[in-house]
């Protein structure tokens, strides 16, 4: 039996090389490609974020204009179905609404016929048979609402605590929320406040958030989607310089509002800490479109862009930083970030803790230890991944809507796990 194996292994060990140099010679076998199937980090031209699996299937409710786009245009007729074709452009100077308007570009996305253009490049397709779909979008906008509708917090009986509430019936009546409990529900709440006096109700659905930051109780990484904040500064697009490093002069810069509530203290720690510091701008300034040309200005001239905790671990200052290519200096011990499943922030910004950045000169000590080659490999990245942070109508391939419906997918099998095991369990989460 002993001499019979060996005799099978040695004849394995002769024809299995013969046979696989036959097949390379004769052109049938992509060594390349299989190879690089079993170790995908070989490979140079693989990209971390490369989609490759059918689009998700969304089933968008059909809901009044006034849950809508309704709150942009108060002059959309209620009875008027919204389509890719009367859909209202989002009004890029919107001021701070438009922070948080991820709510309508992923209800844009969902509208979009296509005209033509190949679905490879869209991570989510609507359907309108229910059955068929994998998730239900719910295209309330609830950030907009609390946008236009709350002026005081201490306010009672608002409009937007009562769409809120018209939301969670219309909600709780529907067949497609009763046969998963919500699970497969999509709900955009990326404001802190949105949705804030029911949101504890419809807590089984997968939230589209910006942090964790008001919602602890309630939201998880397991079921919710991190979503970034839409950039206020535009787009730096032309940059093409051969020394990024000697040409971005200053060393950190922030502009921003120093006083806020909870983690955002720290900010006025901070201007303590840094002002009058060498190679260092910290300004105090409040949202305004001058103020955004002014810090597009800065950005792209600093090497380093500070962002430290707003109200909320998170703020639009990020993402501002990153589509102008300065490397982040996130201060901000409990932020959560968008795609992290995809995207390393360790290879395109500095992490510091809070304690940290509040010890006399080590935040500055830091940045100035970072080396040229460092930094500019950090800039590179940067440039590489900045077109994840883009909000746009049409959407493109890998832009900020595309990733984020891919994040959302990443959610089924977990929600449809659930989903299976709440129908058949007589004692729900028994082993607990």
């Amino acid at each position: 039996m002993q001499k019979s194996l060996s005799r099978t292994l040695l004849g394995l060990s002769v024809c299995v090389p013969l046979l696989i140099g036959a097949l390379l010679l004769g052109g049938t076998l992509d060594y390349k490609s299989q190879f690089l199937n079993f170790i995908p980090q070989l490979s140079n031209n693989a990209s971390p974020c490369a989609a490759g699996s059918p689009p998700l299937r969304v089933y968008m409710y059909d809901l009044p204009p006034r849950f809508n786009v309704g709150l942009m245009d108060p002059n959309f007729s209620d009875a008027a179905p919204v389509t890719a074709r009367n859909i209202p452009p989002w009004r890029w100077n919107d001021g701070l609404r438009r922070q948080h308007s991820v709510e309508y570009w992923m209800m844009a996305s969902l509208l979009y016929d296509g005209d033509g253009e190949s679905e490879s490049a869209t991570e989510a397709v609507r359907v309108m048979d229910a059955d068929l779909a994998d998730v239900f979008f719910v295209p309330f906008f609830s950030s907009l609402s609390f946008n236009v509708h709350v002026r005081n917090m201490a306010e009672i009986d608002t409009v937007d605590e009562k769409l809120q509430l018209e939301m969670v019936n219309i909600l709780r009546e529907s067949d497609y929320w009763k046969r998963s409990d919500g699970r497969d529900h999509v709900i955009p709440m990326h404001h802190p406040n949105a949705f804030r006096h029911y949101r504890d109700l419809l807590n089984a659905s997968i939230f589209i958030v910006a942090d964790f930051g008001r919602i602890m109780n309630i939201s998880t990484l397991t079921k919710d989607v991190v979503a970034p904040y839409p950039h206020m500064v535009e787009s730096y697009s032309s940059e093409d310089r051969q020394d990024p490093y000697k040409s971005r002069e200053t060393l950190l810069f922030f502009r921003g509002r120093t006083h806020r509530k909870d983690e955002g203290i720290i900010r006025a720690q901070l201007y303590k800490a840094l002002n009058g510091t060498k190679d260092v701008i910290y300004e105090e300034a409040h949202a305004s479109e001058e103020g955004f040309k002014a810090s597009a200005d800065h950005m792209r001239s600093s090497k380093f862009c500070l962002h430290p905790a707003g109200d909320t671990p998170s703020s639009c200052r990020l993402f501002d930083a990153i589509v102008s290519h300065c490397v982040p200096v996130i201060v901000s011990d409990r932020i959560e970030l968008p795609y992290e499943s995809e995207l390393d922030y360790k290879e395109f910004s500095i992490f510091i803790s809070v304690d940290e950045a509040l010890k006399p000169g080590y935040l500055v000590n830091e940045l100035r230890s970072v080396s040229q080659e460092k930094w500019t490999n950090m800039w590179l990245r940067l440039k590489d991944i900045s077109h994840h942070f883009e909000f746009q109508y049409p959407p493109k391939n890998e832009d900020a809507v595309n990733m984020i419906w891919r994040q959302v997918k990443a959610k089924v099998p977990a929600v449809k796990l659930a989903v299976h095991r709440s129908r058949r369990l007589k004692i729900p989460d028994w082993w607990r």
